[in-house]
């Protein structure tokens, strides 16, 4: 006898009901029907997007973008020794990994789309994350090896590229507004992100554990001895939005501030991580009412430093048919202080000058006032400007220091992108506010960096990379040809502007003729007290011998010759931030090739 029940086809025999099926389903695995037809459905819905987008999207070249030594190269493989260094590594410097993070774009040249909704292109920050290393090791006689390796980051985004081996994601933030809205959805559809995980911007250690960051994702972990990529840190699962380049550790308490933007509600949130790196202490939606986009937050010994100018993404905005991302120039900024531990009510807010500051130097509370320095402009290098504007023209002008009474002055481009130290004074017991340059209007410096045993304390000295201003308004990149070190409590000699304006006093340490330079980071001397007692260190290439050098500074004489200079064997693209890891986790482990 045999009966159709929903168990399936069973035969009936004297001892019951039994399943005629099992001897033959026990040899593959039980995989519920449910799960096979979803995974049928998302492979065929995949498929049908892919093909969906390969008939309305074509990549093209945008050569612009990665011209000279703004063009990718590809990973070296296993790290190799440096045999060519002209000077010697001073006594003292410390043993670890200079290592630098930047874009490094995967496909090259084919950076732009073109489609029925019109066209779109990344953005030269939107580069796939890739790391360049150098290793300071001793052998057992204390002789330096030094080696050098370079490798991408491996993000969920990179390893789907790379799968496909061409570009896969759709740009989704410049360009006609319906080319990036639809980009944008039908990444959403095919990958389940709008973006890609860019993992390019910066590089800090934390909890013996080193991470990979660009703000629009979680970080990525690194394993420091061979670059490999590990896995997403989302703070034991306490963190699940977006993680800032720049997070601020607590040299006192060893505690982490973080802060992730967004653009979907809520816009703002700050948290802490323990100083072990295990867990999130403290978490606070700070109930901003405007998308911004803040690139860094500060703090001192008790606060938080809050900044919210108008730098905004928007995707209303964006549907109405106007860019994603704008800074506005006719809306205002203000910077909030808020206790380490506070929420949104807890937050002071002081109004200033409306600006653009990506980078803090440093913050501090000195008296009444809590004080914050940064790299101040008028106007956002990102995303550049709008279409049918010519964008030499555009970057000309906005990168050069043009006076305000000049003939046709249009305050929307002219200088704009000129970033200089600037000083904020927030009173705290009466509310005002005292702001204004530190250096003068000539010089656009950016990308500063402080000896890091000096945070949150009143510090005298920070160094920055200058712009080179005519070499950067050519191909709209900035390009940076000096550095520069700022002293805080000294004027400078001819510090009496016009105005009656005081300009702190500020060293140059000037580079060749065509050599440009970029990761800036302060090595401090191990065990010294004073501030300056250290050695700067920075990647240099040089575009007349297509060669890439580290230069090693004594910053106490600043001005002066590098004490050494490190030749690359290979060519080593411009970038973002550096830092230098004293004691990585895999310090052990690190190459010393003999």
């Amino acid at each position: 006898m045999v009966s159709f029940g929903r168990t399936g086809l069973k035969e009936f025999s004297g001892l019951g009901f039994i399943d005629v099926r099992e001897p033959f389903y026990k040899e593959w695995p039980q995989v519920p029907l449910k799960a096979q037809v979803s995974k049928t459905i998302k492979r065929v819905t995949t498929s049908l997007l892919d093909v969906l987008v390969d008939t309305l999207f074509h990549f093209e070249a945008q050569p612009m973008l990665v011209q000279g030594n703004f063009a990718p190269v590809e990973e070296i493989g296993e790290a190799v020794k440096i045999s060519c260094i002209e000077g010697e590594i001073p006594m003292g410097f410390p043993e670890g990994v200079y290592i630098r993070n930047g874009g490094n774009f995967l496909f090259g040249q084919n950076t732009a789309t073109v489609s029925i909704f019109g066209r779109s292109s990344f953005v030269w920050v939107e580069g796939e994350g890739m790391l360049h290393a150098m290793y300071f090791n001793k052998d057992y006689k204390g002789t330096w090896c030094i080696s050098y390796k370079n490798k991408y980051v491996e993000s969920d985004s990179f390893k789907i590229e790379k799968a496909r081996n061409r570009p896969t994601f759709l740009p989704a933030t410049l360009g006609y507004s319906p080319a990036v809205l639809m980009g944008a959805l039908l990444n959403q559809m095919r990958f389940g992100m709008i973006n890609k995980d860019l993992t390019n911007t910066s590089v800090f250690e934390h909890g013996g554990r080193v991470f990979a960051i660009a703000e629009n994702h979680l970080p990525y972990e690194i394993e420091l001895s061979d670059l490999n990529t590990l896995n997403t840190w989302d703070i034991n699962g306490a963190w699940d939005r977006p993680f800032t380049s720049h997070p601020k550790r607590d040299p006192l308490t060893g505690e982490m501030v973080i802060m992730g933007v967004d653009a979907k509600k809520p816009y703002y949130v700050i948290g802490v991580i323990s100083a072990d790196g295990k867990n999130l202490v403290h978490k606070a939606d700070l109930k901003f009412e405007r998308n911004s986009f803040p690139h860094e937050l500060g703090i001192t010994k008790n606060f938080n430093v809050i900044m919210d100018y108008p730098f905004t993404f928007d995707r209303r905005r964006l549907i109405n048919g106007g860019p994603f991302l704008k800074f506005e120039h006719d809306q205002p900024a203000r910077i909030g202080v808020m206790p380490r531990y506070g929420d949104a009510a807890s937050i002071a807010w002081f109004d200033v000058q409306t600006h653009c500051s990506f980078h803090i130097i440093n913050s501090f509370e000195d008296g009444d006032e809590v004080v914050i320095r940064g790299c101040r402009a008028n106007g956002a290098v990102f995303p550049g400007p709008d279409l049918g504007i010519n964008i030499h023209e555009w970057y000309s002008r906005a990168f050069s220091p043009i006076r305000k009474d000049a003939e046709g002055f249009d305050p929307s481009i002219d200088s704009i992108l000129l970033t200089r130290a600037y000083e904020w004074r927030l009173n705290m017991k009466n509310g005002s506010v005292t702001e204004g340059y530190l250096t003068s209007p000539e010089v656009s410096m950016d990308f500063p960096v402080i000896n890091d045993n000096f945070v949150c304390t009143k510090n005298k000295y920070a160094y920055t990379q200058v712009v080179d201003s005519a070499e950067s308004s050519k191909i709209g990149l900035a390009k940076y040809n000096m550095f520069a070190k700022l002293h805080f409590e000294e004027l400078g000699a001819s510090h009496l502007q016009k105005g009656g304006k005081k300009r702190i006093k500020v060293e140059y340490h000037r580079l060749e003729k065509n050599e440009f330079c970029d990761g800036v980071v302060f090595v401090a001397r191990p065990g010294s007290t004073e501030e300056d007692d250290g050695w700067i260190l920075c990647f240099i290439h040089n575009e007349n011998t297509n060669t890439s050098h580290v230069h090693m500074i004594d910053a106490k004489k600043f001005e002066g010759a590098p004490v050494a200079k490190i030749k690359i064997p290979h060519r080593v693209p411009y970038g973002f931030h550096g830092s230098f890891l004293k004691e990585p986790r895999a310090s052990s482990q690190m190459p010393c090739l003999l």
